[in-house]
């Protein structure tokens, strides 16, 4: 009774043991998620992206398009109905930083991938209400004006492969080469085309 009248009426007290119980929740809830297989090693299927993709990935993330866009399936029946499989850790072990979230102001994106022609994305990015009428998403014409830059690619992959992604010497050093005369239109197209393929080519139980 004394511990929780001491809580109350001191606020210092609170803090303190607020600040111990999320510390502990933590432990409990993430520390075993390090250990894990199924969060830490790679979903069967799943492939580091291709310096196209590193590419595209980066103009997703410069442009916002996770403001609207969720990468995450949840676990729920009126979502795998919809969208397919629910996510899984493994599928974004090399993503650095993973797009997951649960804001869906337009449509999940974690399944894309196969979904729609390389045509209709490009249709879709240079002008939404061309094949969605209803879409309230902008417009990106500067895509397919932009070049993508060979060595920044490069050198996002070198840093990528710090924090664990498996780049070899040579797919960096091939890396401006296959991104060579792409517009970031192209490279965006490339990303979202690669999205939940793994997990439809190799079914999760």
């Amino acid at each position: 009774m004394k511990l929780q009248q001491l809580v109350e009426e001191k606020v210092g007290y609170l803090i303190v043991f607020t600040f111990l119980v999320i510390s502990v929740g933590l432990l409990v809830e993430v520390v075993p998620l390090f250990y894990t297989k199924s969060v830490t090693e790679p979903a069967p299927g799943v492939k580091p992206y291709t310096a196209l993709q590193v590419a595209g990935r980066d103009v997703y993330i410069r442009e916002g398009c996770y403001n609207c866009h969720s990468q995450m399936i949840r676990p729920f029946r009126a979502e795998t109905e919809r969208y397919g499989h629910y996510s899984v850790g493994g599928e974004s072990v090399y993503d650095h930083p993973f797009q997951w979230g649960s804001k869906r102001t337009g449509p999940d994106l974690a399944r894309v991938g196969g979904r729609y022609s390389d045509e209709w994305h490009r249709l879709h990015l240079l002008n939404p209400r061309d094949v969605v009428p209803e879409s309230n998403m902008p417009a990106f014409p500067w895509l397919a004006r932009n070049r993508v830059d060979g060595e920044t690619v490069a050198q996002h992959m070198r840093t990528l492969r710090t924090v664990g992604v498996p780049y070899t010497d040579e797919q960096i050093a091939a890396a401006a080469g296959e991104v060579e005369g792409k517009s970031e239109l192209d490279a965006v197209i490339a990303y979202l085309q690669g999205l939940g393929l793994a997990l439809k080519n190799n079914e999760v139980k």
